[in-house]
């Protein structure tokens, strides 16, 4: 049987350069639709069963972040819901996967996909609780529904919590983050959960960027705009997605917001907050302390060793989206990191940094959610 590469699938992105030879796979890594960001691949490989193959990414030197694959292991799956790491080196250009697979047809990606279908599974799952309503708040440039999650009961006395994942849909570690978040919000057991919809409400988008998400896009939607550059000025032509949310963010207010992302370089969990900004408060400083602090306590996961470095302010800071939040509602915003790697504080040479990982750490953050909504009534 002859190998076949293949990737016309939701999510799927690569190009074939020549697939003659299990050995000898070569391919590139697809740019994004109408940009130039190059990393996020997933594609089925057939035929090679038992074979010794080599798969090369010819163009990985040359992708958005080219340090992300220093340290890093492919995913893989025979089935699409179990994934592991499979031995993948970088020699600075070429990124060469090397694996013999067990089964006819594999599954190669840049991290565990989050597919569409989960999504709209997730959504539906959700609004079948009392707690939950399902608003639509517009369609997408290809079409595609832009859902808000609202969850607990609207009250004057509560504190609103905004939380908004996959800006960039290539980081679906951060749709996986939310689902375990909302299963352990929307858990009669779970006591922080519980506790949470008595004081607050949650304003839930899962996948702020559809279109990319199908599309196999890193950063973009399918206009070709980072959405987590376009808050200070989105439109309903090129930023949908954000205009779309930040309406209605503005009909709600924010008293705390998680913009979820995925970090291509740093092995580690940690939050990004607004610190560069002119404006920001030591009050605001000390939350986001307080906040990291009892995060840290919640899961083993997370850390504040390792993140960004501290950056001067620019015009483009208040074009994200959780500085833009912060300076326009006042109130804590931070941008939540989990890797595309291993978490080097705890690595597991079998998965990785996961799916399921991604989940618990969803569900951990209920604790310090809590800590800091009650901070915000003192």
């Amino acid at each position: 049987m002859s190998i076949k590469i293949s990737s016309q699938f939701d999510a799927g992105a690569i190009e074939i350069v020549n697939a003659t030879s299990a050995h000898a796979i070569d391919l590139n890594i697809r740019k994004d639709s109408h940009a130039d960001f190059a990393q996020w691949f997933y594609f089925r490989l057939q035929g090679a069963q038992g074979e010794p193959c080599a798969i090369r990414l010819l163009n990985a030197g040359q992708s958005a972040y080219p340090k992300g694959w220093e340290d890093y292991q492919a995913m893989a799956s025979y089935d699409r819901v179990n994934w592991f790491r499979v031995p993948t080196r970088f020699d600075g250009q070429v990124l060469t996967i090397e694996h013999t697979p067990a089964m006819d047809s594999v599954y190669y990606a840049y991290f565990e996909p989050y597919s569409w279908e989960r999504h709209l599974e997730l959504l539906d799952r959700a609004q079948m609780s009392e707690h939950v309503r399902m608003l639509d708040l517009g369609s997408t440039i290809d079409g595609r529904d832009l859902n808000l999650l609202v969850i607990g009961e609207p009250d004057a006395g509560k504190k609103t919590v905004w939380v908004i994942a996959r800006q960039h849909p290539g980081e679906t570690m951060a749709e996986w983050f939310v689902e375990g978040m909302l299963d352990a919000l929307l858990d009669p057991a779970h006591p922080f959960g519980r506790q949470l919809l008595k004081e607050t409400v949650f304003y839930v988008v899962p996948n702020m960027n559809p279109d990319g998400s199908v599309r196999g896009n890193l950063r973009t939607n399918a206009a070709g705009a980072n959405l987590n550059r376009e808050w200070l000025n989105p439109s309903m032509e090129r930023s949908p997605e954000v205009f779309l949310v930040r309406k209605k963010m503005e009909e709600t207010g924010v008293d705390l917001c998680l913009d979820v992302h995925g970090d291509e370089g740093l092995p580690y969990v940690f939050i990004a907050g607004s610190d560069a900004l002119p404006t920001f408060t030591a009050e605001q400083a000390a939350a986001q302390k307080a906040f990291s602090d009892a995060f840290m306590i919640a899961s083993p996961d997370f850390q504040d060793v390792h993140g960004y470095p501290k950056e001067p302010y620019t015009d483009e800071v208040l074009t994200m989206g959780s500085p833009y939040v912060t300076h326009a509602f006042g109130c804590l915003s931070l941008t939540l990191e989990l890797p595309f790697k291993d978490n080097a504080n705890d690595p597991d040479p079998q998965v990785g940094w996961d799916g399921a990982r991604s989940a618990r750490l969803g569900a951990a953050v209920l604790q310090p959610v809590l800590q800091a909504v009650r901070q915000l009534e003192k």
